[in-house]
């Protein structure tokens, strides 16, 4: 199921933002012309990764509690305490929009 969740030029390089599609929250990243779509609850506590730093050159976004880093590819943690990945999310811009596409 694609949705579209908000305009591309909307998203601050560098940052994540936080949607709800359909029961799921998703943080939505974007770096420079790409955007990233993953989980938005970290698998070691029930915290939003959308608050916490994106790491841009190693495409990381980590979890403000703990400091555990989630590859924003493939949603694996890096770092511990965390040691399960959470979901990503096929991710695109068309039209100029950022669509995410849950499944």
């Amino acid at each position: 199921m694609k949705t579209t969740v908000c305009k591309f030029d909307e998203l601050v390089s560098g940052k994540a933002a936080r949607f709800v599609v359909g029961e799921r929250a998703i943080a939505v990243v974007r770096i420079d012309d790409k955007v990233y779509a993953i989980g938005d609850k970290c698998s070691h506590a029930d915290v939003a990764l959308s608050d916490g730093e994106v790491i841009t050159d190693t495409k990381e976004i980590e979890c403000v509690r703990h400091a555990s880093c989630f590859s924003l590819e493939t949603g694996k943690p890096n770092t511990l305490p965390a040691t399960q990945p959470v979901p990503v999310y096929v991710a695109a811009i068309e039209n100029g929009s950022v669509v995410i596409d849950v499944k």
